[in-house]
């Protein structure tokens, strides 16, 4: 964990329950020990761009949490560099929780899931929301021309600090595209067997009519 995710992230009242529940010296320690962790290197950009999904959380003027999915092809979550994020939001059921409430705070927290290896990546940041006229070249730049006519606006994020998730807990998980990767040596050998099995059958047959 780095420094810069522990002073946002352990609040006054955070520390309390973590000396209540026996861990605060571990995290105290780890915090003057570890680097500062608001610079994306190449470990988190090369996680970041192989995400096909991530949630995104907002905090809302009376002051409840949002939560809501982002999804698209591989690399939708742009790294702008090492210490932005970018992606194009498309049009969806026109509710604009998230927008709104980007309007009062933009403070923001990204949470990146990798089920098969059972990995997970916080981000939090300040983003900017980039619409209209002045949007147009976030937009070409953040989307692709098949799905651009679907993007609304462009939201550029600002990371402030990012922590790694231990993997327990997590259940494996794949998607389809994973799967049929996975299983295509097996239904070639299945396939091989089944033609070996046709052939040897007829082999059968010849016989038994010779015999």
């Amino acid at each position: 964990m780095g420094r810069s995710f522990a002073q946002i992230a352990f609040t006054p009242l955070v520390k309390e329950e973590q000396t209540k529940h026996g861990s605060r010296f571990q995290y105290e320690r780890m915090q003057k020990l570890s680097n500062p962790g608001d610079t994306l290197t190449e470990y988190e950009r090369e996680f970041i761009l192989s995400r096909d999904s991530f949630y995104l959380a907002t905090v809302s003027e009376t002051g409840w949490p949002y939560i809501q999915h982002r999804g698209g092809e591989p690399g939708f979550l742009h790294v702008i560099d090492d210490r932005t994020l970018g992606f194009a939001d498309y049009r969806g059921n026109r509710q604009y929780i998230s927008l709104g409430n980007l309007e009062h705070d933009d403070r923001v927290a990204l949470f990146l899931m990798d089920y098969p290896s059972r990995t997970r990546l916080k981000i939090l940041g300040r983003a900017e929301i980039h619409e209209g006229a002045s949007a147009q070249k976030w937009i070409e730049d953040l989307s692709e021309p098949k799905v651009r006519k679907l993007v609304e606006r462009a939201i550029v994020i600002r990371v402030e600090a990012f922590d790694w998730n231990c993997q327990q807990h997590i259940t494996p998980r794949f998607t389809e595209e994973q799967v049929v990767e996975v299983v295509a040596p097996l239904r070639e050998r299945l396939a091989r067997l089944e033609e070996e099995n046709k052939r040897l059958e007829a082999k059968l047959a010849r016989l038994s009519v010779a015999g």
